[in-house]
């Protein structure tokens, strides 16, 4: 292992997350048994290790989200807050197939030298636990408080205690989750990867990997259909009802004609006349919203990652290869899930969003039903699954508070640093805050 490392080569997605460390790893073998040779690991830290080295605090990062937990859940961090930098070593990693810093399809293979493309082998979300805990254990974390994280970061927090030695974890917070990922979550993931097979600029994987050039019209379609999961008609219709796109429309289109998107032969997608935008009798401000969304996102992510990581979610079962298939076979999922759960820490905060329509309410009473001696709060919002993003005056005091009766010891005596990196609620790149909408 290889802390302070700096990598010979950043991809252009690596500029969206300033201050970043990188750690180096020989090789590491995935859960399929592949090996994956010179492994990168993207992560950012705040606070201070203390010297039991007990006061770690992981935070799990979502499918399109990074190491920056500033961005994207920035009210929790900061002295005084439910990530309290004073107090605890705060550690968050992005994780195997991401775009922004760890190994990824975009990555040189140093088998061939190029990037590994639709190559790369596929990972897991207990790849990605155990490859962290590598960087932590360099770190000198002896224990982990707690590990809290939302939607694929759910899935990583309910992994950590099973794929750690028991004690090692005291306590984990898993919202807007599931413990598998269901029919209806493999659907919508699926809907979404057919829209980037379909653009012919994917050439099956084997595209010039830059914003320019990558399959832009699917990956944008993907996000679009994408939204339509991660937010809940009260929200759609609240927002933006009827009403045309006006001044908002305007912008976005302006912003669309000013980008030119190209297939893998260099040849623009857009028509002279169109600019690249429907024309029809009206424009809505929902249409212009969505097609912000997939503007935005294919400036910031790789259609490839964006594969594997839905991919990664798809094949999310906490069960898998830890009940006999033939014990299986007898037992209720709840009973399975019981089984599985049976040595994770006690008194775990199980959160969802009353509105989620992906990682419905029914999925997190199934959670906190099988962890054990769980609780579990429902928000109420009408953001839908996006809530985790957005809901910061609920999901605060919520944490902070559960933290404190779970975590006593690291509340005793003085803050081990002092500091004012309190964050403000403000536009993000990998979050759901944005003004004018």
């Amino acid at each position: 292992m290889l802390l302070d490392y700096v990598p010979p080569v950043q991809n252009e997605y690596h500029k969206f997350v300033t201050n970043q460390k990188f750690a180096y790893i020989d090789s590491i073998e995935l859960e399929s048994g592949e090996q994956l040779e010179g492994v990168v690991v993207a992560y950012k830290t705040w606070g201070k290790l203390n010297g039991n080295g007990d006061n770690c605090l992981v935070v799990c990062h979502a499918l399109s989200g990074s190491s920056d937990i500033v961005d994207w859940w920035g009210p929790l961090l900061g002295n005084g807050n439910a990530y309290d930098t004073s107090r605890y070593f705060i550690f968050c990693a992005n994780v195997l197939g991401s775009p922004y810093g760890t190994t990824s399809s975009l990555s040189l293979d140093p088998r061939s030298g190029q990037s590994y493309g639709p190559e790369f082998p596929q990972s897991t979300i207990r790849d990605d636990v155990r490859l962290h805990k590598l960087v932590l254990d360099a770190l000198g974390v002896s224990s982990i408080a707690a590990v809290v994280g939302g939607s694929m970061g759910g899935m990583m927090t309910l992994e950590w205690p099973l794929c750690t030695p028991e004690g090692y974890l005291k306590n984990i917070i898993p919202i807007s989750t599931s413990v598998d990922h269901d029919a209806w979550g493999i659907a919508w993931a699926e809907a979404q990867r057919q829209c980037i097979y379909a653009d012919p600029a994917f050439e099956e994987g084997y595209y010039l990997p830059t914003p320019a050039t990558q399959p832009a019209a699917g990956l944008a379609a993907a996000r679009m259909v994408g939204m339509l999961t991660y937010r809940s008609s009260p929200s759609f219709n609240s927002r933006f009802g009827r009403g045309e796109g006006g001044s908002q429309l305007k912008a976005v289109n302006e912003v669309l004609a000013n980008t030119t998107l190209v297939n893998g032969n260099g040849k623009s997608k857009r028509d002279s006349k169109s600019n690249g935008v429907h024309n029809s009798a009206k424009d809505f401000k929902a249409h212009s919203y969505l097609r912000y969304q997939g503007e935005k996102f294919v400036k910031r992510f790789d259609a490839n990652c964006f594969i594997h990581l839905t991919q990664k979610m798809d094949h999310h079962d906490v069960t898998t290869n830890r009940i006999p298939p033939h014990e299986l076979c007898s037992m209720s999922k709840q009973e399975s899930l019981r089984r599985v759960f049976r040595k994770v820490p006690k008194n775990a905060l199980v959160i969802g969003i009353d509105s989620d329509v992906l990682f419905r309410p029914e999925q997190q009473v199934e959670i906190a039903d099988a962890l054990p001696e769980a609780s579990l709060v429902m928000i109420p919002s009408v953001e839908g699954h996006d809530g985790f993003l957005l809901e910061f005056e609920i999901l605060g005091p919520l944490i902070e508070a559960h933290l404190r009766k779970q975590c006593p010891w690291i509340y005793e005596g003085a803050p081990l640093v002092v500091e004012d990196s309190t964050s403000a609620v403000r536009d993000s790149v990998f979050g759901e805050v944005e003004s004018g909408w």
